[in-house]
């Protein structure tokens, strides 16, 4: 009898580890991980060999499918949001099941995608492309103030920045061009109700196989930290039955749009006075969201992903946890700088209901600065309910303090929840 066929992983830096992707997919099939050439893939290659057998992409469509051939998998996925598109191409020559590649192009470009959302009546978001500074004047106008301004291509709110007025569209304009983006798109600004202690969004988790789509889970944020930096979630979300029905509708009706047949989505929601909006549909499993998920559901979401792309039908969804289980993450400076050192870790996993903290960085790493999402660390913990969850945030948090030298100046920083 031969070996079995592998499940072939896309991998680079995304949602889960190498570890969990394993551990996930134990049991089902061996895992085969199919790497590109990058920075992350070349550190963690000869933990990705101990795991599994590992397949070096060329980056050459027709070689690659070659290869993939060979390896004959019984299913694709992928996790990195940078490689949805790759992998959608080798499922395509393989025929199996995953998007199709104009689903990923979608999935992977908002204004597309925004489109898309439109024609499907789904959501309406005014939104304009910006291919090159001629083109900023005309879309501010079209889309109007306040507005929001993404990169096409980008994930952890990388390279977004708020516009209320004219001195923020200028000082924009000027960073738009200076980086590696070629093609930006301004959005219309959705203002989220009042929501106190709580994010005024929320994510959706859905799984879409041959039977359709499931909603696994409603998922609650802490506040953005501006402008959209994201600091962490918690399950269950914080919403009442009406709104949380509404909210799956919506996820539920934005993925069939995009045409995702296929695979776990993350779908993002903002909560506004007039209902809910689509924030953006990612067509991957969310950062962090199957360590939430392990711990409050005892649901591995690598699991289900993987049973996904071996054609299995979605599962029903968990029942809901009984206590409030989260995740919070401390942010790297915005000013880059080096840390020098990071302190209150013991202190804070005394704390009951902490039942964890994992630094991120190290003590001489170098921090570049900048809007985007960038983790110093991940808090979990679990609580009876919200308003617990909020007070032990509230007392754990300043225990841990960050110090940041630039070479000129030294500073101290505690993660805190924004308002």
């Amino acid at each position: 009898m031969g070996e079995p066929a592998p499940l072939a992983v896309a991998y680079d830096e995304g949602a889960v580890s190498p570890a969990e992707i394993a551990v996930g997919v134990a049991g089902l099939a061996p895992v085969a991980f199919v790497l590109p050439h990058s920075p992350h893939v070349r550190k963690l290659r000869p933990v990705l060999s101990r795991l599994g057998r590992v397949v070096q992409l060329t980056g050459r469509p027709e070689r690659d499918a070659v290869l993939l051939r060979r390896l004959a998998p019984a299913g694709v996925l992928t996790f990195s949001e940078s490689l949805l598109r790759v992998t959608a191409g080798l499922a395509r020559t393989l025929g199996l099941p995953h998007h199709t590649p104009e689903v990923a192009e979608v999935l992977t470009d908002k204004y597309r995608q925004r489109e898309r959302l439109a024609a499907a009546g789904v959501d309406t978001v005014r939104c304009r492309p910006v291919p090159d500074v001629a083109a900023w004047e005309a879309a501010l106008s079209a889309v109007g103030l306040p507005a929001v301004v993404k990169p096409v291509h980008g994930q952890g709110s990388r390279g977004t920045f708020a516009v209320h007025d004219r001195a923020d569209a200028d000082r924009v304009r000027s960073r738009l061009f200076d980086g590696p983006e070629d093609t930006w798109v301004v959005e219309e600004l959705l203002r989220g109700r009042p929501s106190g202690p709580f994010g005024d969004y929320v994510s959706v988790e859905t799984a879409t196989g041959p039977d359709g789509t499931e909603v696994l889970a409603v998922t609650g944020k802490h506040p953005l930290t501006p402008p959209f930096r994201e600091t962490g979630q918690f399950w269950p979300a914080a919403l009442p039955h009406e709104d949380r029905e509404a909210v799956s509708d919506l996820a539920v009706r934005a993925v069939t749009a995009l045409g995702v047949t296929t695979g776990v989505c993350h779908t993002e929601v903002k909560l506004t006075p007039g209902g809910p909006r689509i924030i953006e549909v990612n067509g991957r499993l969310g950062g962090h969201l199957n360590e939430l998920s392990r711990r409050a559901c005892g649901v591995d979401l690598v699991r289900v992903a993987a049973l996904l792309a071996l054609g299995a039908p979605p599962p029903p969804a968990p029942a809901p946890p009984g206590r409030v289980y989260f995740q919070f993450n401390g942010l790297a400076p915005v000013r880059p700088g080096r840390l020098r050192a990071l302190t209150g870790g013991d202190e804070i996993r005394r704390l009951e209901g902490i039942t964890g903290h994992r630094p991120y960085v190290r003590p001489g790493d170098d921090l570049p600065g900048g809007v985007g999402s960038v983790f110093m660390d991940l808090l979990t913990g679990d609580a009876p309910d919200h308003p617990a969850m909020v007070e032990l945030l509230d007392r754990a948090l300043p225990l841990l303090r960050y110090e940041f030298t630039d070479g000129a100046t030294t500073w101290v920083e505690s993660p805190r929840r924004a308002c």
